[in-house]
């Protein structure tokens, strides 16, 4: 007889899949006789969800400080993993939050885009706590094919649709390539389970890893580098930020790039931790890429949304410092830092979302002229946001990249450490741009005034973390620190 798994550890994951199946058969239901209706449904669509990512948040705390396998061991709940949920369901509420005055002012309200975001985190939850290629892939795919959809939202919209095109080509390549990585590991090993894997190259048989292990473990880092944007595997990206709806791009900009990072460290420290030798140079190429074009390909940028996403790139390559450190001190770096980064991000485009003129959404970084004036409260968050980003003390930006080049530094990669804070200097150069613009630039024309409660609080609520950080490190630093502990707990 079958061993019934045991299904505490993943509680959440089940809970949340419930909810998405609950809320698409409510919106199903809830017959749409007319636009009002429709905007109605998705309203309470949306607030159901937000209050569903909460409570499941709760109940991925209560399994912190435990390890617990399951399914054959293909699924790890560990503090690792209950970390990046965390950070993974902040970022699906506070999308939920800026999203509705938005899409309803578009005419694209409807009840399936909440459906889509929480399928989309269910994805990211799985891929967190992937401990096997196949639950890896599962998890990856949920999510992709969730992403797919809601990128082209606006199908009336031919940016939106051209977005939605190229993402999901590219998607498929990038699928592809780590699943042809993931046949060759399976073929070159006999397994695909992660703990296996670790114990087969441990230690002194970790020399003895064969070419083609090599190769599909190339492949893997390949398609994680698309999930996340890293160079040279960024071409998507500027085109679909601009592309997507505002909030999608936000939700694209940490969402899925936090879990893909998660990934990214799981698979890499994990299974593969004693191949360090063989895959650490490729991580140093991709992290001082993905940082020089950051800095660089942002400078020339009038299009906002294209400038977050070089920004977003050059982010990546920041956290990717810690993942070529490869130790307990490198991944809690890494924890900080898309922490730090889930807010800075959030709170800048919640900034975004109130650039509308005349009743229509403007986005060029020339329209934010005279932004201090008519909304002094959004400038003010907005000049935080930048300077944060940029690294400039005592702001939280500036303590996250501080434990990255720590990390880098206590373990003798000074070159890389060095490029890191030249390329902070120069992408300094288009944050502090913005704050000119916002401050000291005359307006041609006003945007409108107000703006929407819920973003008002999400930019409050974004800002006083990303302030109040120095103050208060312990509740993000301590929980990084036992999530990176357990990575390394054999």
């Amino acid at each position: 007889m079958t061993e019934i798994p045991n299904m505490v550890p993943v509680i959440p994951e089940i809970f949340v899949a419930v909810i998405g199946m609950a809320l698409l058969m409510l919106g199903v239901f809830q017959k749409a006789a007319d636009d009002a209706t429709e905007v109605k449904t998705a309203h309470l669509v949306s607030r159901l969800g937000m209050i569903s990512l909460v409570l499941t948040m709760m109940l991925v705390a209560t399994v912190a400080g435990s390890t617990f396998n399951t399914f054959s061991g293909m699924f790890v709940s560990d503090p690792f993993a209950v970390y990046f949920k965390i950070l993974i369901l902040f970022a699906s509420a506070l999308t939920l939050a800026i999203s509705h005055n938005y899409m309803e002012n578009q005419g694209i309200a409807r009840f399936e885009y909440t459906v889509l975001v929480i399928f989309a985190t269910l994805g990211m939850m799985i891929m967190i706590s992937a401990s096997n290629l196949m639950s890896l892939y599962l998890g990856l795919e949920m999510q992709s094919l969730s992403l797919y959809v809601i990128a082209t939202f606006n199908r009336d919209d031919e940016r939106s649709t051209e977005a939605g095109l190229k993402y999901f080509v590219l998607g498929a390549v990038a699928s592809g390539m780590l699943l042809y990585g993931s046949s060759l590991v399976y073929g070159f090993s006999g397994t695909t389970d992660f703990q296996m894997l670790g114990n087969m190259f441990d230690g002194d048989h970790a020399p003895d890893a064969s070419l083609g292990l090599i190769v599909g473990i190339v492949f893997i880092l390949a398609g994680l580098s698309f999930k996340v944007s890293a160079v040279p595997f960024h071409m998507w990206t500027p085109d679909v930020y601009e592309g997507a709806p505002t909030p999608v791009t936000a939700f694209f900009s940490v969402g899925p790039k936090i879990a893909a990072i998660a990934l990214f460290i799981r698979v890499m420290v994990g299974p593969f931790g004693d191949l360090v030798q063989h895959w650490q140079q490729i991580i140093v190429l991709i992290s001082v890429a993905s940082m020089l074009l950051g800095a660089f390909a942002a400078i020339n940028q009038t299009n906002i949304k294209r400038m977050m996403a070089y920004s977003s790139i050059g982010h990546v390559g920041y956290a990717l410092i810690g993942l070529v450190v490869a130790n307990e001190a490198g991944v809690r770096g890494i924890m900080i830092y898309m922490a730090v980064y889930l807010f800075m991000n959030i709170g800048a485009f919640a900034c975004i979302l109130t650039m509308r003129r005349a009743g229509r959404m403007v986005e060029k970084i020339s329209d934010l002229s005279g932004l201090s004036k008519t909304h002094p409260m959004v400038a003010a968050a907005l000049a935080i946001f930048m300077f944060s980003m940029a690294g400039i003390p005592p702001l939280a930006g500036f303590f996250s990249k501080l434990y990255i080049f720590f990390a880098a530094v206590e373990s003798g990669f000074f070159a890389l450490a060095i490029i890191g804070v030249l390329s902070s200097v120069v992408g300094a150069f288009y944050y502090l741009r913005i704050i000119k613009v916002v401050y000291f630039d005359p307006p041609d024309e006003t945007l409108d005034t107000p703006i929407d409660r819920n973003l008002g609080y999400v930019i409050f609520g974004t800002a006083l973390i990303v302030v109040l950080f120095f103050a208060f490190p312990g509740i993000i630093i301590d929980g990084a620190s036992a999530a990176a502990a357990a990575m390394f707990t054999k």
